[in-house]
Order: C-alpha cells, then structure tokens, then sequence
C-alpha cells in the first residue's frame, strides 16, 4: 500500500542512525510528517560516547536531532536474543508497532528477527551504488578508487551486508576537487531527497525491487590511520587521490627527513595537493622537494606506470606537528622547507 495514499491511518515509522549523515535524513523525515502521512514514533541510535578533550559523554547527532524534536530516542546495546538485554531491545521494538524502519549508518547489526519486525521491512540509506562500495566506507573507498560516478542506494535489508533488494537508486558524478568531507556532506543530501521519495510511494519501489548482482559487488573496509600514510613511489594521481579520500579523517600525512640528520623525522599532514600534469624535468628519488614556491610546492612521486616517465604532485596545504595548516605560499616565507628535502614514510 502507498504510504501517500493513507489518509486515515499514519505509517509508524522507526528511525536508525547515529552520525550526522543521518541526522540529515530524520530531519527530512520530521520536516515531511505530514506530506509523507507518517508518524515518527521512535529513534534508535548509538549509546552516547566519550569525546573530545575533556571525554565527556556526548549524544550522537541523531539523537541530539531527536531530543529537539521531543521524539522518543533508544540506544539499546544489542538486539541479539541470546542475551536479555537484546530480547528486551526486540520487545520494545515491536511495542512501537512499526511499520517501516529506515536505517542510515547506524553502526549495530540488526538480526533477521529485528529486520522483519516492521510490517515493510527495514529500509537502508546507503551512500553508494550498489553492489559497488558494500561495507563502513563507501564514500572514502569510492575516492580513494578514482571513481568518476557515485551516489546513493535505498535498499530492502536482508541478513546480509548491504546485499539486499535495491528500490532506488541516485547517481552524483564525482567532481576532480572533491574530498570525503564534501562528498558526504552531498551524499547525506542526496540520501534524505532519497528516503523521501520512496516513502512517497514505497509499494511501488518494493513492488519494482531489483536483485543485485554479487558478481560486481565490492567492499568498503573501514578505514585504518595507516592508510594515510603517503608512499611517494606511487603516483601524484594516487597520491592526490589517497589526500582527498582521507580529508578529514584519517588524514594523508608523510614524515620530514633532518637534513642534519640530528632528529627523527618529523610528522607533516598533507591537506590538499593537485598532480603535475607534466612528468619531472629532473629525475629525483621520490618523495624529494623539486621546488618550495608560493603557489605549490613541488615533490617528486612515482610513475603512472612501467613504461611512463616519473610524476610530480603540487603540495599547496600542510600542517607541520603542532602547528596551525599553512599553505605553500606561507611555508615559502617560512623555514620549515627546503629544496631537497625528503619526505619518507614512518620511521623505523
């Protein structure tokens, strides 16, 4: 039945998620209430943890969303029936007789018996096309990949990992400058536009469900700090890549060699670089500073390929340890770069 064709009776809907990619979907979902003819009759999210500084307890965005909105919020720690606290989280779940549940990066797994307790199932907000990008970090992986083409999924859950029947799909063409922070900030969009449509009209979606295909599936690992630590004998398109897709977090980094030798390397953050289209004029050992100029600084990387001449990637944001961000124009004035210094990987 369509939702938008209710006029009596308001679908019950359960909302999951913790980050602020989700946030931004509950607040499509409260704005839309009355034009979507749904009742949001409860919001899960994670338990409040400690953050920053002072690591106090802190509410995720969701649920701080929620508590504006005086909507009722659960952080249950499980929902795994072997344990008491699980079977007690699946009997308040079904108390609130939902009759769909949208989920948006929760962060806890949901069993068969939670997935088939809303009358439609439980709807997933996924930000990537699948079967491409299944798992924790679609947008990352789809950057650090140098996917042209991304977007977002709304898919019928099943048992597996983002494996289940697709109900519609959004495509976004992946601009040359983009980072993780600004496209998660366009997916979280994309994906509220998304859920709102369905909604609209979910028996049709569910009614036109497709299959995927596990054959092109792929996996978004989640993400580790080592994975931004840059080797400068791959390429300047990697490495691009590797600082846009890790922006802002992990953050790409590389290590600073004392030319005198008197100190350990010391940590440098990359926050923003642009590939060379022109090879090296000078063959340098890679991850050696070719120039410090006011618009880029200059550092030599790897080959394309076997048969390719060597690359050049243009530094133009750092962030030096214990230091603010400065650019290449601020670092030219300064002292903390020279030509010929080296960049290397973590010390031994």
């Amino acid at each position: 039945m369509s939702i938008e064709n209710q006029s009596s009776n308001k679908q019950r809907v359960i909302f999951a998620g913790t980050p602020e990619f989700a946030a931004i979907s509950l607040q499509a979902l409260i704005e839309q209430q009355e034009a979507l003819n749904i009742e949001l009759v409860a919001v899960y999210t994670q338990p409040d943890r400690k953050a920053g500084r002072g690591q106090k307890l802190t509410a995720s965005p969701v649920k701080q969303l929620a508590l504006e909105h005086n909507l009722p919020v659960e952080q249950p720690l499980t929902f795994k029936k072997s344990v008491e606290e699980g079977q007690a989280a699946r009997e308040t779940l079904a108390n609130y007789k939902p009759d769909v549940m949208i989920v948006a990066a929760y962060g806890l797994i949901l069993p068969v018996g939670v997935l088939e307790a809303p009358t439609y199932g439980c709807l997933n907000i996924h930000a990537s096309l699948l079967p491409r990008w299944r798992g924790a970090a679609p947008i990352h992986r789809a950057l650090l990949a140098g996917d042209e083409q991304t977007g977002i999924t709304i898919m019928q859950m099943d048992k597996g990992l983002d494996t289940g029947d697709m109900l519609y799909k959004v495509t976004y063409d992946i601009a040359a400058d983009e980072t993780t922070a600004s496209l998660h900030d366009k997916m979280a969009e994309l994906g509220a536009e998304a859920i709102v449509t369905v909604l609209k009209d979910l028996s049709h979606y569910q009614a036109q469900a497709e299959k995927q295909d596990d054959s092109l599936a792929n996996y978004a690992e989640k993400l580790s700090k080592s994975e931004g630590e840059i080797d400068w004998t791959q390429s300047a398109t990697h490495i691009e890549r590797q600082i846009r897709g890790m922006h802002p977090y992990p953050g790409a980094y590389t290590f600073l060699v004392d030319p005198e030798g008197k100190s350990e390397p010391k940590r440098v953050k990359v926050l923003s670089a642009m590939p060379v289209n022109a090879s090296q004029t000078t063959v340098v050992e890679t991850g050696t500073v070719i120039s410090v100029g006011k618009n880029a600084i200059l550092v030599a990387c790897g080959k394309e390929s076997a048969d390719q001449e060597a690359t050049t990637l243009r530094l133009t944001k750092l962030q030096f340890a214990g230091s603010k961000p400065v650019t290449a124009e601020q670092v030219c004035h300064g002292s903390q770069l020279d030509d010929g210094d080296k960049f290397v990987a973590a010390p031994e």
